[in-house]
């Protein structure tokens, strides 16, 4: 049964998941399902990434910071652990840590391995718009 409380906390709910954008423009946890899904749909970006590799440490900062900027508003982004991602790596033929794929309609559009500079991550990542 629904009271005054609980009709109030789901309707708050309903008003914040009406603007809240298709995709939290922020790196997120890798799921298989999650990325399949949303690169399905759209847009999507993929860090493959290692706590213990220096490039991806100085990627992961510079492709937040870049997500942050509202024209990737839209865009579901990943990271995918190297260490534990094994055959999700071999599927996307992406054997390397500190490989950024970009996917647009559910196809590859663009790839980089080892790049730290942020112009041209940036540039790489607008493939995805």
């Amino acid at each position: 049964m629904f009271d005054r409380r609980s009709s109030l906390g789901i309707l708050a709910l309903a008003a914040a998941l009406s603007v809240a954008p298709a995709f939290a423009a922020s790196l997120q946890p890798f799921g298989t399902a999650n990325f399949e899904a949303a690169r399905g749909k759209g847009a999507v970006i993929a860090l493959i990434d290692a706590s213990w590799c220096p490039t991806c440490r100085a990627q992961k900062p510079i492709v937040t910071k870049l997500l942050a900027d509202p024209k990737f508003a839209k865009v579901a982004a990943f990271a995918i652990d190297y260490d534990s991602e094994k055959p999700t790596l071999k599927a996307l033929n992406a054997p390397d840590r500190s490989t950024i794929l970009v996917f647009k309609g559910g196809k590859e559009v663009g790839r980089s391995v080892g790049d730290t500079r942020e112009e041209t991550i940036a540039a790489l990542l607008e493939k995805a718009l």
